[in-house]
């Protein structure tokens, strides 16, 4: 039995997976799943997010240990949730099997332009300073994060309405999203990779973060890597069964080895905001 955690990324929690958990169990067999949202998204909007990436990992560690998990886990984490699997690896490498990092961006291997496109500064800050309604910040996040969905009608209409229910249920404050921000331009990833197993996928045309970013990672580091020739930064969102097929094609030549080596976490964990 393996476990994964599922990290998000910026403003976006656990739902917003979508319909990747249930594809990536039918690709993964037995596997057990885990969403974890990021302190000041989704159930823990009214949570103050950290400063720190190393926090968020340390809240995601707390969260799991609260549900009596144990470690080791295979981390997938898209964008800001990349960054959070890696913190978590580098000061916890025995608790994390596995990285699959989605469409993310690390200091020092790529530059601030790849890792935010000028082209959107505009948009993201209206969103930050309130100037857009929920619907337009919904659209505006449609536009930027997603190709494939995007440009189906019908499903981007019926995957907005979605959205714009789930963000008046549970709102990210704007000051939660600048500290996430905060926290994501603070991060510097070591100049090795955390653990031996480390995956990075990426969207070719992604309009909010460079792929560049990902191969210049996957680069550095000597990983294995695999681009989605159509995919916008939310992969899982526009492609779902490609995102589960890579993983499960990286990650089952390793299931057997990884079963029977679990740990428990090494200290009682409490929620740290810093």
């Amino acid at each position: 039995m393996t476990q994964w955690v599922l990290l998000r990324g910026l403003a976006r929690d656990s739902r917003h997976w979508g319909d990747f958990p249930a594809t990536l169990r039918a690709a993964l067999p037995g596997a057990q799943l885990h969403l974890v949202d990021l302190p000041g998204n989704g159930r823990f909007c009214g949570v103050p997010s950290p400063i720190s990436v190393e926090a968020m990992a340390h809240d995601c560690r707390y969260q799991l240990s609260r549900r009596g998990l144990k470690a080791p886990f295979n981390v997938i984490g898209l964008s800001l949730g990349g960054m959070v699997a890696v913190a978590w690896a580098q000061a916890h490498p025995a608790e994390v099997a596995g990285c699959v990092l989605v469409n993310t961006s690390l200091r020092p291997f790529s530059t601030f332009k790849q890792r935010l496109r000028p082209a959107n500064y505009r948009s993201l800050l209206k969103m930050a300073f309130g100037l857009m309604s929920d619907a337009q910040c919904e659209a505006t996040v449609m536009r930027l994060t997603s190709r494939l969905v995007a440009a189906d009608a019908a499903r981007s209409e019926r995957q907005l309405a979605e959205w714009l229910r789930w963000r008046r249920e549970w709102p990210v404050s704007s000051l939660n999203a600048a500290r996430q921000l905060i926290a994501a331009a603070r991060f510097q990833a070591p100049p090795a990779p955390p653990v031996p197993e480390v995956l990075v996928l990426a969207s070719a045309q992604d309009a909010l973060v460079d792929s560049r970013c990902s191969r210049q990672l996957a680069e550095a580091w000597g990983c294995g890597i695999a681009l989605h020739p159509e995919a916008g930064h939310d992969l899982p969102l526009d492609d779902g069964h490609w995102l589960a097929e890579q993983v499960a094609q990286w990650a089952v030549p390793r299931l057997s080895e990884s079963e029977s080596d679990f740990a428990v976490f090494q200290e009682p964990l409490r929620r740290r905001t810093a």
